[in-house]
């Protein structure tokens, strides 16, 4: 018979009832979920890392090679798990999916990776899980909503990944031109994952300077042109990356490992992620990003930014551009 401390211990519970360790939970072994695992492991922020993947040879491929790793580290075990590891972790990650192709859009893939979550989620919710959801498959706006219809679960719970990638690509790019630190360039990607992304010129600055009064005296003399060409880079990037190697998998991994810190750390770091609408920027019943605050709970509240007014349109057309997409999928 296990006794009640040897229970405790395996849900993460010292003698006192605290908690000890931080449980993550990765379904899918895939490129950006194995490489989410590794990023995690080497961060130091959890005590377990617990991978799901249908595929049990190259699932347990990458275990042993994490584990190869381990003495490298900060204490962190790695292991193969089933859905019921779903009932004790603090969050879970889904990464699995379909992944997109040379030629594909990000909503191409919907049909399929619907199915496939139509199988996946009620598994985890008859765990009893009381972890937040973070999805990471695409197209990810789309799959957020499945996700919270699928569960019934809180919105606060059920986030995306959103533009959190995008919001980095676009510092990124900023900060190349402008040859200045990407943490001093200040800037969002808000709207759809995708094609329909909407950047946020109106309120980007860097150092707190409005891009509107540093580029007339940052001497490069840079006109409306040279902007709409450094976004057509952000929203084409995973083209770009797919067509040279095969899918994107680096940057999404380090993305979620800092959406993985804000929730474990309980942070409330004002992320780009995706989540449910209600209202918001004249935006109901859609997945999609804005700036919201994530800490333990999920999501705490989102921000209502003061967008130009072509800006807060094109949000809508984003929103609407998920919606038509939402129609057409089958939720029963």
């Amino acid at each position: 018979m296990v006794s009640a401390v040897e229970q405790s211990r395996k849900a993460g519970y010292s003698h006192g009832g605290r908690r000890q360790i931080s449980r993550v939970v990765i379904i899918g072994a895939g490129n950006v979920g194995s490489t989410y695992a590794y990023a995690l492991l080497i961060s130091g922020l959890v005590s377990e890392i617990i991978v799901i993947d249908r595929n049990e040879a190259r699932l347990r491929g990458h275990i042993m090679d994490l584990n190869h790793g381990v003495s490298f580290v900060r204490p962190v075990n790695v292991r193969a798990g089933d859905y019921e590891d779903c009932r004790e972790a603090d969050l879970i990650v889904i990464t699995a999916g379909a992944a997109q192709k040379v030629g594909e859009t990000r909503l191409d893939l919907v049909h399929k990776n619907v199915e496939i979550f139509k199988q996946m989620i009620p598994q985890i919710v008859a765990t009893g899980t009381h972890a937040t959801l973070l999805i990471a498959t695409n197209p990810v706006d789309v799959m957020t909503y499945a996700a919270l219809k699928l569960s019934g679960l809180p919105k606060n719970r059920v986030i995306g990944s959103g533009t959190v990638l995008d919001t980095a690509r676009f510092r990124y790019l900023l900060s190349e031109h402008c040859q200045i630190d990407p943490t001093n360039v200040h800037a969002f990607i808000l709207g759809e994952h995708g094609d329909s992304e909407v950047p946020i010129w109106s309120l980007a600055n860097i150092a707190g300077m409005r891009f509107s009064e540093y580029c007339p005296v940052c001497g490069k003399n840079c006109g409306p042109l040279r902007k709409q060409q450094i976004f057509e880079e952000v929203k084409n990037a995973a083209y770009e990356i797919i067509k040279g190697k095969g899918s994107t998998y680096y940057a999404i991994g380090l993305a979620l490992v800092n959406i993985t810190e804000a929730i474990l750390r309980n942070e409330y770091s004002v992320l780009t992620v995706s989540s449910l609408l209600e209202g918001e920027y004249g935006i109901n019943d859609v997945c999609l990003s804005v700036p919201s605050v994530v800490c333990r709970e999920g999501i705490s509240k989102l921000i209502e930014l003061k967008l130009a007014a072509e800006e807060e349109e094109k949000l809508r057309q984003s929103a609407e551009v998920i919606k038509s997409v939402c129609r057409e999928i089958d939720l029963s």
